[in-house]
């Protein structure tokens, strides 16, 4: 007998995601804000017949296997064509970060050697400023309005065109990562593990993308793959809607209910504004009944998540990074979760949850593995389908994997006995005092579960007697008042003493990354040569 397996050699591509959404889904509704604010409804069938037409055109156009197509685009209709009708004619879908600086940006066509780019006609100021500097064989504009470089780059599609064959192993996407420190570094995805990420993505209990869901990616699309939502959506049929750039709070919750939205992603910082929001103006809008919002990017204060019970809304905490994806592990509660005190089951959910199934984790420190104690410290390390194994041409930084091939992912957690992650830092944000280690992020989320503060950052800075001591800059609700003295008291019923910052600073704002994260690594240079005991408002 033959002891080889039967089934077919099917590979896993995009396209089959393409076939599945115009022949399954033709009338789903696809919904854009466009960045001049007006609303554009399309469908899974129109956008599958204009993919078609954009990879029929990049080829015509001379895009070769294998080449970028850069795109500087929002969140929207257009993007989804461009995410399904690259990778069909073979090319490999590169998204820009549009905050990101010219100079950045310059750097990053560069690197990637980006041959075509579509760019929003909202975004030329920004791309001006970045032409001189970079070469790019074509830019299409995309105009809100009929017409336009886009539609006319369609139009010049036959419909008598047969896709290149692809293979799983194929590049397929490709995005930079947005660390505050260094040159960014890019992530190739192939069509493999992008396609064993949406089908991960998409189970119950990970992202839990349904047919009868109407999901809206706040996290841009230039981010990470927004978090794999587009592909997932396209998979299962559910409906999106695409917010475009206007992402203050007020606009997000109008476009939920007017939509009826009923799952939503984006980092921390997003949620807080649309949380004070709706606690100001209670009743304003319908939202869906069991609408979840999932949260990444930096971990979620507890009181976020129970802030939006209040309103019938629940927090889905993930974590993930662009060389994951980037979904590492999302946080469902367990059938034990039921018997839990209240404080005992929102500690449970402001973990990071459980590794997505097929990325392996472990932690480690400087004496090795650490056990899965919930209490030894280490630096988490993964590994799996769509991990990446290095960085496109950077042989710099190859001291991010181990010799045994596990990446190193720079956060800092501890492991209950099931594996259920709690990032309590990252390497670099870690505060060393006295010779203990301090956990910035479990500050943070306290300083923010009170009722006076909106926002909390803390950062490590250098100390005469004990090496390091943690500083805090605390951003205050609006109309609420709070001491430096009643929060320390605050923290004291928290944490040991020596966690508790010696000095708290009040600002206006904290500064944040491109990726809406806190940028403690401005606040490390502002306040490098803070004197102790000498706060202020800054």
């Amino acid at each position: 007998m033959s002891s080889l397996g039967t089934m077919m050699d099917y590979p896993l591509t995009l396209d089959h995601l393409l076939v599945r959404a115009e022949r399954m889904f033709p009338a789903v509704p696809v919904v854009s804000r466009l960045p001049d604010r007006s609303l554009h409804r399309t469908t899974y069938g129109q956008v599958a017949a204009r993919a078609r037409a954009l990879a029929e055109a990049l080829a015509r156009a001379g895009l070769r296997s294998g080449d970028r197509v850069a795109t500087l685009m929002w969140n929207h209709a257009a993007h989804l064509e461009t995410y399904l009708g690259v990778p069909l004619a073979g090319g490999v879908v590169h998204t820009l970060n549009l905050r990101l600086s010219p100079e950045e940006l310059a750097f990053i066509v560069g690197h990637a050697a980006d041959r075509f780019l579509l760019v929003d006609e909202a975004l030329l100021p920004l791309w001006e400023k970045v032409r001189p500097r970079v070469s790019v064989e074509k830019v299409v504009v995309v105009s809100a309005a009929q017409g336009g470089e886009y539609e006319t780059l369609l139009g010049t599609a036959t419909g008598h065109w047969t896709p290149p064959r692809l293979s799983e192993s194929d590049p397929c996407g490709m995005c930079y990562t947005s660390g505050t420190t260094g040159q960014s570094k890019g992530v190739v995805y192939t069509h493999r593990s992008t396609m064993l990420h949406t089908l991960t993505g998409a189970l119950p209990d990970v992202l839990c993308i349904r047919h009868a869901d109407a999901v809206m990616p706040v996290v841009p699309m230039f981010h990470a793959n927004a978090w794999g939502l587009p592909y997932a959506s396209v998979m299962m049929g559910a409906r999106p809607v695409f917010p475009g750039p206007a992402l203050d709070a007020e606009s997000v919750l109008d476009l939920m209910s007017r939509e009826r939205v009923t799952m939503s992603a984006g980092v921390p910082t997003v949620w807080i504004a649309v949380l004070e929001l709706l606690d100001r103006e209670r009743g304003r809008w319908k939202l869906e009944p069991g609408l979840r919002l999932v949260v990444g990017g930096s971990a979620a204060p507890e009181s976020l998540i129970r802030g939006f019970d209040r309103h019938g809304i629940t927090v889905v905490h993930a974590w993930g990074m662009t060389e994951m994806s980037p979904l590492g592990s999302v946080c469902h509660p367990g059938p034990e979760a039921p018997s839990l005190e209240d404080d005992a089951r929102y500690l449970q959910r402001a973990r990071q949850g459980r590794s997505s199934p097929l990325v392996e984790i472990r932690a480690v420190n400087e004496s090795g593995e650490v056990p899965w104690d919930d209490r030894t410290m280490g630096e988490l390390q993964v590994r799996g389908p769509w991990v990446t194994s290095r960085y496109h041409d950077n042989q710099e930084a190859q001291d991010r994997w181990t010799e045994d091939g596990w990446f190193r992912t720079g956060d800092v957690v501890t492991l209950d006995a099931t594996g259920n992650i709690k990032l309590t830092d990252r390497t670099k944000d870690l505060v060393k005092s006295g010779g203990e280690w301090i956990s910035s992020v479990d500050l943070e989320n306290a300083l923010m579960g009170h009722p006076a503060v909106k926002e909390a950052a803390v950062v490590a800075v250098g100390h005469p007697r004990w090496g390091e001591r943690p500083l805090a800059t605390v951003v205050l609700r609006a109309g609420a008042g709070a001491t430096e003295a009643e929060l320390k008291d605050w923290l004291r019923s928290r944490f040991p003493r020596f966690w508790v910052p010696d000095d708290v600073v009040f600002a206006e704002s904290i500064p944040r990354t491109s990726a809406g994260k806190f940028k403690k690594s401005e606040l490390r240079e502002r306040y490098a040569g803070w004197r102790w005991g000498s706060t202020s408002s800054s």
